[in-house]
């Protein structure tokens, strides 16, 4: 019996550039905790970024957030990783230095920026709804732990993909998330791992849960999970590492509830 499913958002229950969940999701959501079912919202977002797409029912799913580095249930910390110190400095100055200036940095319940390109911010603060506070210098105002660094990519995110690997791919885990973020997280962390933590916390096996994803940094959760899906739109190669794939999370979310009835 199924007993957690743990969905992307991005491209997968947010399709077509939509920035709000359907209300017909939210209802299958719903229906399937009454049947014993945790829902959990799995994204390189911020938490209350995502708590905000789920406002019905933000207390009766799972959060995991980050890219994996913060997973989160009914205010409770399941599991949390962060960037080292001296590496995240170092990341940052080279940011600085390739004028990456659309970056941000996110702490466990805020999202920092330097930026002061309104499209930016804007993009931040209304589309992301994003806990954001803007600084002058993160490396200096900024005390607590950097769960993930990422930059938004204006140009050719191969171009800026391989120089960042160059400096940085033997120190921490770079991940692309959708085509236009580039995403730095502490290495071992993905939202598989994430995922695996939320399985312990409720003594839930692989074989009872299920994954949807479209992006390479999904790979991990899909393989976590005993039945997976990758989207028809998926990029190149994830559905490698899914069961099956689909058009629609929710058509996959009704036939679940079919079987409950």
């Amino acid at each position: 019996m199924i007993k957690l499913i743990a969905s992307d958002l991005d491209g997968t229950i947010l399709k077509n550039g939509a920035l709000e969940v359907a209300p017909r999701t939210l209802e299958l959501i719903k229906e399937l905790r009454k049947h014993g079912i945790l829902f959990a919202a799995a994204s390189g977002r911020q938490y209350p970024s995502i708590r905000s797409l789920f406002l019905p029912i933000k207390d009766e799913i799972a959060y995991i957030a980050e890219n994996g580095s913060l997973s989160i249930y009914q205010g409770k910390v399941l599991s949390k990783t962060a960037i080292d110190r001296s590496l995240s400095l170092r990341i940052i100055d080279v940011l600085h230095r390739l004028r990456q200036n659309d970056f941000i940095v996110s702490g466990e319940q805020t999202l920092y920026t330097e930026s002061t390109n309104p499209a930016f911010t804007d993009l931040l603060k209304n589309d992301l709804k994003t806990n954001l506070r803007i600084v002058k210098d993160i490396t200096k105002e900024v005390d607590e732990p950097f769960l993930k660094i990422a930059f938004y990519n204006y140009g050719n995110m191969e171009e800026s993909l391989e120089e960042i690997n160059r400096l940085f791919k033997s120190e921490i885990k770079i991940v692309t998330a959708g085509s236009r973020w580039l995403d730095f997280i502490a290495p071992g962390t993905n939202k598989g791992i994430a995922l695996s933590a939320m399985l312990e916390h409720f003594r839930i096996t692989a074989d009872e849960c299920i994954a949807f994803g479209d992006q390479y940094n999904d790979i991990e959760m899909l393989q976590t999970a005993g039945t997976s899906y990758a989207m028809s739109t998926a990029a190149p190669g994830v559905s490698d590492y899914s069961t099956y794939t689909t058009d629609s999370v929710d058509e996959v979310l009704e036939e679940i509830l079919s079987e409950c009835r």
